[in-house]
């Protein structure tokens, strides 16, 4: 799983959102401060300057109303006396006496003493006049950007009676620079309590995401299949029970774990010791499990068939979809024989589906039913080899019988012959039943050997030698046996019918004037035996199939000599329980050469000779 970046991390969240709730809460409280700060501040200093401008009415109305000498002041001289003490100020820019004529009488700016005597054009002033109440506003200087206030209020006689203005330009500004020095006080004790509070934040999160922390790498523990670590509980708070729960939590599941893999290796070992191929697949009909077997049986890799289609695996595209496999209640039989090679299969379906009945998929039992094929043809073929050939016999038998019973018998030249081929018939059908019999004694479990050590060669020179002495062709007979004896552990009657059989095959088929030739060669740990004629030879293809029951390559000319078809095969029975091996091999028109092997003990020899 991917690490989690520390700028993605709820330890960084929650740090930020402690610190901007207390950033919002300081802003409002700042915003709450600053607002009712400045509206104290300019009050104050609006009420401040309201009193000095009382102070300075109260004089002024005494004088504009008091009976003037002809040696004493002026009007205007008294009034610039009030206003040069009442401008000491350093709030107050200028003050201004205005008649109720509008006129100007003083001001307390000595720049602006040429306006004395004009008349005033402010509304403000105006209004005052005309109306008897005051009036201020606050504006801005063009040329110094500074805030000024001017105050406008009359100068009242009798109570009601408006006898002039006065018009006060102070410098509020200072107000403001006095909020605005306060702000930077309140942004920089904003900034450092932040700072404090984000430690405080960083040290506050950290007793909080420490266990979530521990809960994660033991998750990421958990998903790569360690069930071994433990979260470490700090507290008993609802974060400490959340971590005794995924204790626990974890504890179940290394169970659930421990038990889920001893069911699949145990499933894992059913099938792969399972000898049935089984394939499973999902309900879209995608294989999602092979076994080895199956695998093997339907020579394909697991990797490349997990996902593929069932239908398509098994070749039955043409012939079935998903749903008809699902619903086959009867075994598929897979043909996948080629001309070398007979291979077949069994397929047996069966659904997977919940108690809802919902199918899941299909699970599919592969069988290897060739061999059973084969045993099926072998009996069948069997059966109808023996029906063959005890029925050509006893056909013959009867014809000849029939003949005889019908008058025949009374010819003596005809009775003779006829009597001569039932006894021929008879006979075959006797070597027949003998050579049926010796297959199934042979094919029994209790059948025994009487196994004796003897000469080998001894004992092959008195078998040729008999054959050479009953022979009624002109055959040669050629021997490459070795002088030294060798001694094997055999049954001597079942190696004497063996070589009979191999033998009296080669007489057969051997033309006049030809020739057989007898070969044993001693190797390290087997004995080679061959016999080979110079007779008509055996056809390739058919060279594998000798040593089948009832097998004939030539099958008109093997009865026409009385053969059974059988000899070879129980020459291949014989040997095989000896522990030796048989084969031929031929050349067309030069003859054909059967071996057989035989274990050899060279240990064994010794001791006995």
């Amino acid at each position: 799983m991917k690490k989690v970046g520390f700028s993605r991390s709820i330890h960084l969240k929650f740090v930020l959102i402690y610190v901007l709730l207390i950033l919002l809460a300081m802003q409002i409280i700042g915003a709450y401060f600053v607002n009712e700060l400045e509206d104290k501040l300019i009050t104050n200093f609006q009420n401040s300057i309201k009193e000095s401008v009382n102070y300075i009415e109260y004089n002024l109305r005494e004088e504009m109303i008091k009976e003037r000498e002809e040696d004493g002041p002026t009007l205007e001289e008294d009034i610039e006396d009030i206003l040069a003490d009442a401008s000491r100020s350093t709030d107050i820019s200028e003050i201004r006496v205005i008649d109720k004529n509008k006129k100007i009488i003083g001001t307390s700016d000595s720049d602006n003493q040429g306006s004395i005597g004009q008349r005033s054009t402010e509304v403000s002033v105006t209004r005052t006049i005309a109306l008897g109440n005051t009036q201020d506003e606050v504006f801005i200087q063009e040329h110094t950007g500074t805030r000024l206030w001017v105050y406008t209020t009359p100068i009242v006689k009798n109570g009601n009676e408006t006898i002039g203005a006065i018009r006060l330009v102070a410098e509020i500004e200072n107000v403001y620079s006095q909020l605005r020095d306060i702000n930077n006080i309140f942004i920089s004790g904003t900034v450092i309590a932040l700072g404090i509070t984000a430690i405080l934040g960083v040290l506050l999160s950290q007793t909080i995401t420490r266990p979530i922390s521990d809960m994660r790498k033991q998750a990421l523990a958990m998903a790569k299949g360690n069930f071994s670590r433990k979260v470490k509980v700090y507290g008993y708070d609802e974060i400490g029970q959340l971590a005794i729960t995924f204790n626990n939590l974890t504890k179940r599941l290394q169970e659930a774990q421990a038990t889920t893999e001893g069911e699949r290796r145990k499933l894992s070992s059913v099938l792969s010791y399972m000898t049935d191929g089984v394939i499973a697949t999902d309900r879209k009909g995608r294989v999602i499990l092979i076994n080895d077997p199956a695998a093997k049986m339907l020579n394909v890799s697991r990797e490349t068939v997990l996902s593929q289609p069932l239908v398509s695996l098994l070749g039955l595209d043409e012939l079935y979809t998903f749903e008809d496999l699902s619903n086959e209640q009867n075994s598929i039989t897979l043909d996948y024989s080629t001309n070398e090679k007979p291979y077949v299969l069994r397929a047996n379906f069966s659904i997977i589906q919940k108690e809802t009945g919902f199918v899941n998929g299909l699970i599919t039992v592969l069988h290897d039913i060739t061999e059973q094929e084969k045993i099926d043809l072998e009996r069948r073929e069997f059966v109808a080899n023996v029906s063959h050939e005890l029925r050509t016999p006893l056909t013959t038998m009867r014809s000849y019988l029939d003949a005889l019973a019908e008058g025949a018998w009374e010819d003596k030249e005809i009775a003779p012959a006829f009597l001569d081929v039932t006894q021929n018939e008879t006979e075959r059908m006797i070597r027949l039943v003998n050579d049926l019999l010796q297959l199934s004694k042979m094919d029994s479990t209790d059948y025994r050997f009487n196994r004796e050590w003897i000469d080998f060669i001894r004992f092959f020179h008195q078998i040729i030698d008999r054959f050479e002495m009953t022979k009624q062709q002109n055959v040669m007979f050629k021997r490459f046996l070795p002088e030294d004896p060798v001694f094997v552990e055999i049954d001597k009657d079942k190696l004497t019918q063996v070589l009979d059989n191999i033998i009296s095959n080669a007489l057969k088929y051997s033309p006049e004037g030809g020739q057989i030739t007898f070969k044993v060669e001693v190797k390290e740990d087997m004995m080679q035996v061959s016999v080979a004629d110079q007779g008509m030879g055996i056809p390739k293809e058919n060279l594998e199939k000798i040593f089948e029951r009832f097998y004939r390559v030539d099958k008109a000319r093997t009865r026409q000599m009385g053969g059974t078809g059988l000899g070879l095969a129980i020459a291949k029975e014989m040997i095989t329980a000896h522990g030796g091996d048989i084969w031929a091999s031929s050349v067309e028109g030069k003859g054909s050469t059967i071996y057989f092997t035989l274990p050899y003990d060279r240990i064994q020899e010794d001791e006995w000779s």
